[in-house]
């Protein structure tokens, strides 16, 4: 819902379906006729920074899956909805239907919502899931959970798809979107507008090592979106800078941005902070959330936001271990995209079992400015293809590429895809020292 700029405009959301939180520096709303997305977001100054044009826009929950093209209902997607697939919208649909909120409660300390939410490109098509956010304030910033669980009849195992988390628009006077793509995360260095777009997409993408981007107006002054333990962004300023007029066309964009498998029956939850203030305001927030330690992820319970490429896992719920089974020519486990510096995590400990058939499996580091690991960015290491659990330690330290800052690891279990190849992943840490 938010790759093109629909050219319908509904009427400002402020009426008497909604519902407030507010402190001393800022106040939130959510419309109770749109799924409870935020519609209002205001600091001192009382005016409204939330672009409402349509029911694709506040700030609010979007998800995607497959198929695509999705069709309900007897409907087919318009041709340049398409590709969106199946695309559930907290607010509403493209044909002006708000999703109907089924839950509420706000005891001036928390607001709730929960919806049942409208697909996106079609008319007035529940989709098969719900959504649910809480909100909190301290100070200036909105402390968001939100959660998605679907109840699909479609078992299919779609493979992994970008999701908006969340979704962002913002009044065409924050026209300048902002980050810290840097390799120096935290250290007061500085802040870059980062560049438009040079297709015809308005949106662009980046890393903002710092877990924030910004819309900002030229005082420096907007909101800032914070994304603790993801730095990927899309966003990007469509049509022309102006005021405050919150129905207008002209937006600004921000979403935080992961690789997630979306399974018939997954509960998918996920963190943001959104700050109004000043874009000193919105780094020092950030900083609150920074770590020294090296990124670590332990397949209790889900799959931490790993995807595969040419491989499939057993669904949802994980238990315990990623159970992969390598299907194509290429079989790819990826991580998250995070920050860490080569330096400050040597070794990496792969805890898991392989029933692959061969002896060694190989491991990729993708740089902070590369789309991709390059020819020289991996290591093979030793495995016992015995089905039992092992410890794998890999010290990266001897490998020439393996420095600087970082912010993806690959896993290739197997050369490739075997209809009797299997993995069973408990986890993937990485370490200053093996422990």
């Amino acid at each position: 819902m938010c790759l093109m700029l629909a050219m319908t405009c509904v009427s400002e959301a402020a009426g008497p379906g909604m519902s407030f939180l507010q402190n001393d520096q800022i106040k939130v709303g959510v419309d109770l006729n749109l799924g409870g997305a935020i519609t209002w977001l205001s600091g001192g100054d009382g005016v409204n920074r939330v672009n409402n044009f349509d029911h694709g826009r506040q700030i609010q929950l979007s998800y995607y899956s497959g198929p695509v093209p999705f069709e309900a209902a007897g409907q087919k997607p318009a041709e340049h909805w398409r590709h969106l697939g199946w695309n559930p919208v907290q607010a509403g649909d493209d044909f002006h239907h708000g999703s109907r909120t089924v839950e509420h409660r706000n005891d001036g300390r928390e607001l709730y919502v929960k919806c049942v939410p409208l697909q996106w490109p079609l008319s007035h098509v529940p989709a098969e899931c719900t959504l649910e956010s809480w909100l909190q304030l301290d100070g200036p910033v909105v402390k968001a959970r939100a959660r998605l669980v679907n109840a699909r009849a479609d078992r299919t195992p779609y493979p992994a798809r970008l999701q908006e988390l969340p979704a962002l628009y913002a009044n065409a006077a924050f026209h300048r979107v902002v980050s810290y793509t840097g390799a120096h995360p935290f250290t007061n260095a500085a802040a870059q507008v980062v560049p438009k777009s040079t297709t015809k997409h308005p949106w662009s993408f980046w890393a903002g090592t710092e877990q924030w981007s910004a819309l900002l107006d030229e005082q420096n002054q907007g909101l800032g979106l914070i994304t603790p333990g993801r730095i990927w962004f899309t966003g990007g300023f469509a049509g022309r800078p102006g005021g405050h007029d919150t129905r207008a066309t002209d937006t600004g964009y921000l979403a935080g941005q992961g690789l997630e498998i979306l399974d018939h029956n997954i509960v998918h939850e996920f963190r943001y902070e959104v700050v109004v203030g000043s874009l000193e305001q919105i780094r020092a927030r950030a900083r609150t959330h920074a770590t020294d330690a090296p990124p670590s992820w332990t397949f209790t319970d889900d799959r931490q936001g790993w995807h595969y490429r040419d491989a499939h896992d057993q669904g949802w719920p994980v238990q315990g271990a990623l159970e992969v089974m390598p299907a194509g020519p290429d079989p790819q486990m990826l991580s998250p995209m995070r920050f860490w510096r080569a330096e400050e995590a040597p070794v990496v400990i792969v805890e898991a079992a392989f029933q692959t058939g061969e002896t060694a499996a190989t491991l990729y580091w993708r740089k902070l400015d590369s789309p991709a690991p390059g020819a020289e960015d991996h290591i093979r290491f030793p495995v016992q293809s015995d089905g039992e659990f092992h410890r794998h330690v890999v010290r990266l330290s001897g490998c020439a590429s393996y420095t600087g800052p970082m912010v993806q690891l690959r896993l290739d279990p197997v050369s490739k895809g075997k209809t009797d190849a299997r993995v069973r992943v408990r986890s993937v840490r990485l370490c200053r020292e093996e422990p």
